[in-house]
């Protein structure tokens, strides 16, 4: 199977759905899958067209239900660190300029749900399960888990989640903020297109903006933060679209924002 079939991507009414097509093996984050889903945001990221990234796993089972673990057999220490640093889709996830959302409907562990933790916002239908199991194969997180799990849930939680390897349901995940948004499972994807919707009709320049200076919140002090902020603030004035919005707001009218 080449990248490409692995990889599925998905364009309508300025959104991508990029579908991991793994279903047999759980979608699982073979190389290929990695490379393909790197490419994937590469190409997102060049077209204008696109304003909203769903990541989504193929079938009815799983987003996507970690590592292949095959791969891990007999590697060497080394070999587990380069393994580890090659094709970092997590940080691509987190870096990538638009709004990516997570559409959660199934297994969602290990590497998966450290990339739906790397997306700016996840939905999970009623009968995902999610967790950081690692500690299951004498391991720890190696995708950012114990790095971006903590800021999201706090400390004590997450430290609970990747100590035990618990697998939670989606309403805990809910519960303790692993994810944003818990629907039937017959209307996750209309629910992920409807706010993938919502989003993409807004300026793109805007949602650059709010996605850096959100992010940034967790990397600088508060007086850095707010001066990263008021920057972005400022230079969206010299944009069609800010000046399309105060226009289209006085003149009482939905604004048509053309992403300059």
């Amino acid at each position: 199977m080449s990248d490409k079939d692995v990889v599925l991507i998905e364009k309508t009414d300025r959104i991508a759905t990029i579908t991991i097509n793994r279903p047999d093996k759980l979608n699982a984050l073979s190389p290929e899958v990695r490379v393909g889903l790197a490419v994937a945001l590469e190409e997102l990221r060049r077209d204008d067209d696109v304003r909203v990234a769903i990541i989504t796993g193929a079938g009815d089972k799983a987003f996507i239900a970690g590592a292949d673990i095959a791969e891990f057999k007999g590697k060497s220490g080394v070999q587990g660190y380069r393994y580890i640093q090659t094709g970092d889709i997590y940080s691509a996830v987190e870096r990538f300029p638009k709004p990516v959302i997570a559409m959660i409907n199934g297994f969602c562990l290990g590497g998966g749900c450290e990339l739906a933790l790397a997306c700016d916002i996840r939905i999970a239908g009623e009968k995902a399960k999610l967790g950081q199991p690692e500690t299951n194969l004498g391991l720890i997180p190696g995708g950012g888990g114990t790095q971006r799990l903590p800021r999201l849930v706090g400390q004590g939680r997450a430290m609970r989640l990747i100590y035990t390897g618990e697998i939670i349901d989606a309403a805990k995940a809910l519960e303790i903020g692993l994810v944003d948004e818990v629907v039937p499972q017959g209307e996750l994807g209309q629910r992920t297109l409807e706010l993938a919707g919502m989003i993409a009709q807004k300026s793109p320049a805007a949602l650059q903006a709010a996605k850096e200076s959100v992010r940034a919140a967790w990397q600088m002090p508060l007086d850095a933060g707010l001066r990263f902020e008021k920057a972005w603030f400022g230079l969206l004035f010299s944009t069609e679209d800010m000046q399309e919005g105060v226009a289209a707001f006085l003149e009482k009218r939905k604004p048509e924002f053309r992403g300059r």
